[in-house]
C-alpha cells in the first residue's frame, strides 16, 4: 500500500505561550482531494508551514515531552529542493515574493520552478523546460502574459502564473493556501474552474480556506480545524451541514447547495 501524501502524528506547535497546533493527528491519502477548513487563527497556515518545512513540531501535547512527526509521502526527512519538485505550493506569501521583484518576467518565473528558485539567473534552461513552461501557462490560460513583468499582473493573473509554475515539473500534489484571496467574484469563479481542470488531471489538491464556496466539486473530503485542533475529519457531504459549521465558526450558519457547489451564510 503506498504511503499517504501527508501523515501528521500528535503534532503540536507553539509560539511563546500560545499553542498554534495542539496534538494534531491527520492523514491525507495521495489521490484524494481535500479541503482544510477553519476560522482565521484555527491553525490552517501552521499546517501549511509544517508541510513546506518552514516550521517544525515542538514538544507534544500532554506534557510527555514527545515531539510529533510529520511525514510526506512516507518520509520524515526531505531535501527541500526535492520536496518542491513533488509538492507544488501556491500561497499569498509566495505570490508576494514573486510580484515584489520588479525585474521578474512571467516566463522566467514559471521556468524557474525547475530550479526551486525565483528567476533563472545562472541556470541552464533546456528546450524541454521551455516547452513544459509554455504548456503549463497555456493550461492555466495565461500564455498571453509571456513578456509581462510579474509586478504588473493583477492578483488573479499572478495566481494563475504561479500555479503554472507549480505544475511545470508535474508534481504529485498541489497545496493551495487561501488561493482566492483578493479575487473579485467573476475572476474567482474562472480561477476555480481552472483548478477543476487541474484536479481532473490526476494532481492531488489540498485546499486551505475559510470560504465554503471555494470548495471544488472534485473535493470530497474535509478536515475542520478549530483552535489548533482537528474538530472533524470526514466526507464533505457529512460535514457541510448547519450543525457542524455552526460549531466550527461559533455562530449559526445556514448551508445551501447549488448543483455541485456549497454556500454558507450567517443567520
Amino acid at each position: 500500500m503506498p504511503p499517504p501524501l501527508l501523515s501528521i502524528d500528535r503534532v503540536s506547535v507553539a509560539r511563546g505561550d500560545r499553542a498554534l497546533l495542539n496534538g494534531v493527528t491527520l492523514t491525507l491519502p495521495e489521490g484524494r482531494h481535500t479541503a482544510i477548513l477553519g476560522r482565521n487563527g484555527s491553525g490552517k497556515s501552521t499546517v501549511v508551514q509544517l508541510i513546506t518545512r518552514q516550521i517544525y513540531p515542538t514538544v507534544g501535547a500532554g506534557g510527555d515531552g514527545r515531539l510529533g512527526e510529520v511525514r510526506i509521502l512516507g518520509r520524515a526527512h526531505w531535501d527541500v529542493f526535492e520536496l518542491r519538485s513533488l509538492l507544488g505550493v501556491v500561497s499569498p506569501a509566495v505570490q508576494s515574493d514573486f510580484t515584489s521583484d520588479e525585474r521578474l518576467e512571467v516566463f522566467d518565473a514559471v521556468v524557474s520552478g525547475f530550479f526551486a528558485a525565483r528567476g533563472v539567473w545562472n541556470h541552464v534552461v533546456t528546450e524541454a523546460m521551455r516547452h513544459a513552461s509554455r504548456e503549463a501557462l497555456g493550461r492555466m490560460g495565461v500564455a498571453h502574459l509571456i513578456g509581462r513583468r510579474m509586478a504588473t499582473l493583477s492578483t488573479g493573473e499572478a495566481r494563475r502564473v504561479l500555479i503554472a509554475r507549480a505544475l511545470v515539473h508535474q508534481p504529485r500534489a498541489l497545496l493551495l493556501d487561501e488561493p482566492c484571496g483578493g479575487l473579485d467574484p467573476a475572476t474567482r469563479r474562472q480561477f476555480l474552474e481552472a483548478l477543476r481542470d487541474v484536479a481532473r488531471s490526476g494532481v492531488t489538491l489540498v485546499l486551505i480556506t475559510h470560504h465554503i464556496e471555494e470548495i471544488l466539486p472534485e473535493i470530497d473530503h474535509l478536515v475542520l480545524l478549530r483552535e489548533g485542533r482537528v474538530l472533524a475529519d470526514g466526507a464533505k457531504d457529512a460535514l457541510l451541514t448547519r450543525p457542524v459549521l455552526s460549531d466550527l465558526f461559533g455562530l449559526p450558519v445556514t448551508v445551501d447547495r447549488r448543483g455541485d457547489w456549497f454556500w454558507a451564510h450567517l443567520d
